[in-house]
């Protein structure tokens, strides 16, 4: 696991720190060529096709004290069967991940396939 990622786990239970890291594995497993930027000082990482924050990031992993917040840049777009996503915003949603279950949700697992392709451009293979 990237040191990076780790920091922001730093003062985070057992829990969380498994529950972000499986939330972490699963976004690299529907994506694999995913670009992680982790901002330290706001506790959160983010992941996309390249180091751009809103034009190519399609989600984000933020550890709270009791659960992990796995949201996505263009949640309220998204087509979401399920309910799992929460949130009023113009256009952020997010996942309350409480646990590894819920990160090994299958629906959670096709939030993110869709998001992936949302809006978010593709880079060539060796591009970033």
């Amino acid at each position: 696991m990237a040191e990076s990622f780790k920091s922001i786990l730093e003062s985070s239970s057992e829990v969380v720190q498994v529950t972000a890291t499986a939330a972490r594995e699963l976004i690299f497993s529907v994506y694999p060529r995913t670009v992680e930027v982790v901002w330290r000082r706001q506790g959160i990482a983010g992941y996309g096709t390249g180091p751009k924050k809103q034009t190519e990031h399609f989600c984000w992993i933020q550890p709270n004290k009791a659960h992990v917040n796995l949201g996505f840049n263009h949640g309220a777009e998204l087509p979401d069967p399920s309910d799992l996503l929460e949130g009023t915003g113009k256009l952020f949603r997010h996942v309350k991940l409480r646990s590894l279950e819920d990160v090994e949700n299958p629906d959670l697992r096709d939030l993110l396939v869709v998001a992936v392709t949302h809006r978010v451009p593709q880079h060539p293979a060796g591009q970033s």
